[in-house]
């Protein structure tokens, strides 16, 4: 008998033992993680909520952007900047296609369709959707602190930048010999004469 009522006592040690955790398990930690990410987008680039900044970012982050611009620290304000400056010359239609959440990363595909509304708008930042996926790291008080930013420019007007670029090289190129073609016509009538 003694024996019984010893291992019936001791047989939920090992239920109590391990009972205590986390109230933050990795599972809940993502999706708050995904929740955050997602009110961001919806605060900033969704609506017009841009004061909204400081609840989704730290107060500097990292950010790696397509291009030269990589490891660049910024202050927070300087997502409410940008997001103003869109918003300011336009208005945004975009959803988001899908989150993935791992460990203190969540990365996000969403479309960002813009119609802009002023000439400044419609020149530098164009019309139309374009595809983006946004990684966003974040710290254990659910702020952003580093941004991993990729979009397919390719379907935007900037590419049409490289274009004018490549355009205005090539005019520059045929203006060379056309200016020596020129004097060296001056010379040939000067030596007629």
């Amino acid at each position: 008998m003694k024996p019984t009522l010893l291992l019936l006592a001791l047989l939920p040690l090992p239920f109590i033992t391990y009972s205590q955790g986390d109230s933050l398990q990795p599972p809940n930690l993502q999706n708050r993680n995904k929740d955050i990410a997602w009110n961001f987008y919806k605060d900033l680039w969704f609506t017009n909520n841009t004061d909204k900044y400081v609840d989704y970012v730290a107060e500097e982050y990292v950010v790696h952007d397509i291009g030269d611009r990589k490891d660049v620290v910024e202050p927070a304000i300087e997502q409410k900047i940008t997001a103003d400056r869109f918003w300011d010359n336009g208005s945004w239609d975009s959803k988001i296609n899908y989150q993935i959440a791992e460990g203190d990363l969540v990365a996000t595909r969403w479309e960002a369709t813009y119609k802009p509304s002023t000439f400044l708008g419609k020149v530098v930042f164009g019309s139309g959707t374009i595809p983006i996926i946004n990684v966003f790291r974040f710290n254990e008080e659910g702020k952003i602190v580093e941004i991993w930013n990729h979009r397919h420019d390719i379907d935007t007007n900037q590419t049409m930048r490289f274009t004018i670029k490549g355009l205005l090289i090539g005019l520059l190129m045929a203006l060379i010999p056309t200016i020596i073609a020129i004097r060296l016509k001056k010379k040939l009538r000067a030596a007629r004469k």
